[in-house]
């Protein structure tokens, strides 16, 4: 793995940064946000498999969670206000998505692109949180928020595929 964007403050093998950096995803090179929103895919896609939406869901809520602690970590040990390299807020937010939807290829591949350009553009509140709420929650938060608009349009999609 090549790790590019490693920080003073924390090592990359602290226990928080491998959560927050979800397994050295978010270390890659270029779109930590996409890569961590792909590092997620597999992970939803055996939650689903397990237990359904109902288990996608609780993941997601459970990584919030989680995501907020390690990310406030991560944050007080660096110094930097919300660094590219976490990727723990994407990998939370796009199994809100996938929580959706049932385990399908195409689906899945549909909520990765809804994920993604939600999170990019960050309609509100996702901008107004990404600006004023800081620390753990403030990574997180943002994220979040939009992946609610990504899981009501997925939910449709997957609606719509349905219907025969």
């Amino acid at each position: 793995m090549i790790i590019t964007r490693r920080r003073p403050g924390i090592s990359p093998w602290h226990p928080a940064a491998l959560a927050a950096t979800w397994f050295g995803a978010g270390l890659l090179p270029k779109a930590p946000g996409t890569w961590g929103s792909l590092a997620a895919l597999p992970f939803a896609w055996g939650l689903a498999t397990l237990g359904g939406w109902p288990a996608v869901l609780a993941g997601s809520l459970a990584c919030f969670l989680a995501g907020w602690w390690v990310s406030a970590i991560y944050v007080r040990r660096t110094g930097a206000d919300d660094p590219g390299e976490i990727v723990i807020d994407e990998v939370a937010g796009q199994w809100l998505v996938l929580a959706a939807a049932p385990a399908d290829p195409l689906l899945y591949a549909i909520g990765f692109v809804l994920f993604r350009v939600l999170d990019i553009t960050k309609p509100w509140p996702a901008r107004w949180a990404d600006r004023h709420v800081h620390g753990g929650l403030g990574v997180m938060l943002d994220d979040m928020l939009a992946a609610a608009y990504g899981a009501a349009a997925m939910a449709v999609v997957a609606l719509w595929r349905t219907l025969p």
